[in-house]
């Protein structure tokens, strides 16, 4: 790969230099991740969309209320790229759901790109490179980043590291899938839209909303929120009806975090927490070369018959590694 022409081409907003791109930065090769890190230093750092993580249960409507909220963006102008992350299948690491095919409006707009990209077994269903492809979008110069998640468990945590804003979307009356995951959630979310607020559920969703918007209140309350924030909205991804009332909502958010220097802190704060992740990531990847994999079955392996403790086995690993 042309390196200079590709980062060229990129910011002159070509689509298919942008997936191909992507495809660069998620590829697992020791020279693809050379070429990758090399595009990424050749791209301007200035240009910063707003970065929306959504995530919510399965069945909530998350491709709808996309679809219906990036084509609304467009039409005020705004360039809109996707990242949906899709679970991974087992035998081919590659994505399941195909989101393209779930945004099918959406996806043929000249002014959206969709990409979906496999979990590939990561924490949250997010995927490792999914902070380089939102810097890769901006560079193409797109307004608005989405970033879709598998749905909801360990999800919010991840997203809360990569996003400018989360957006939690819910179902009319179906609290009682979260109440495993409930207080995680409501620490990290910003907004939660009750979607399918329409026709016989409207009455349904405009109570879960006044739910949750206690509980909201009642968990948190950050500096980098002004007054009235988190709050919970109701909306309908079928009729729209909402849609232009929460990113109004969204926009006041963002740029009250802008004025008051949260937006830098917490970018700042991202870029440090990726880098320790990059860290953890390369460490845990060691494990599997050799020699260090022979080290590890033989050590294992004595482990399983009882000739080791594990704790004695694993300083042993931790001393043939240079590490104890």
């Amino acid at each position: 790969m042309d390196i200079a022409a590709t980062a060229q081409a990129i910011q002159s907003g070509e689509r298919r230099a942008l997936a191909r791109a992507i495809t660069l930065v998620e590829s697992a090769r020791a020279d693809h991740r050379a070429q990758a890190l090399a595009l990424l230093a050749q791209l301007p750092k200035e240009k910063q969309a707003l970065r929306i993580g959504l995530s919510g249960t399965p069945g909530v409507g998350k491709s709808t209320f996309i679809e219906a909220f990036g084509l609304m963006l467009i039409a005020e102008g705004l360039r809109v790229a996707v990242l949906a992350v899709d679970p991974s299948s087992a035998r081919s690491g590659g994505s399941i759901l195909g989101d393209k095919t779930r945004m099918e409006q959406l996806a043929r707009a000249p002014a959206a790109f969709i990409r979906p990209s496999p979990s590939q077994a990561q924490m949250g269903g997010v995927a490792r490179r999914s902070r380089e492809a939102v810097a890769l979008c901006e560079a193409a110069g797109y307004d608005v980043v989405l970033i879709e998640t598998v749905g909801v468990g360990q999800s919010e945590t991840v997203v809360a590291q990569i996003s400018d804003l989360f957006v939690l979307l819910l179902a009319p009356a179906g609290g009682d899938e979260l109440q495993g995951v409930k207080r995680g959630i409501m620490e990290m979310a910003d907004m939660i839209l009750v979607n399918k607020a329409d026709g016989d559920l409207a009455a349904a969703a405009q109570r879960t909303r006044a739910d949750y918007a206690g509980a909201l209140h009642l968990l948190r309350r950050r500096p980098q929120d002004p007054e009235g924030y988190p709050l919970a909205m109701t909306v309908s991804a079928y009729t729209q009806a909402g849609l232009p009332e929460a990113w109004a909502k969204m926009q006041a958010l963002a740029a009250w975090r802008r004025e008051n220097g949260h937006w830098i802190a917490a970018r700042a704060a991202q870029a440090k927490h990726w880098f320790l992740e990059e860290i953890r990531q390369n460490l845990l990847s060691s494990l599997t070369a050799e020699p260090v994999r022979g080290i590890l079955n033989s050590l294992g392996d004595q482990v399983a018959r009882g000739d080791l403790r594990p704790e004695v086995a694993a300083a042993r690993a931790l001393a043939a590694m240079g590490r104890g």
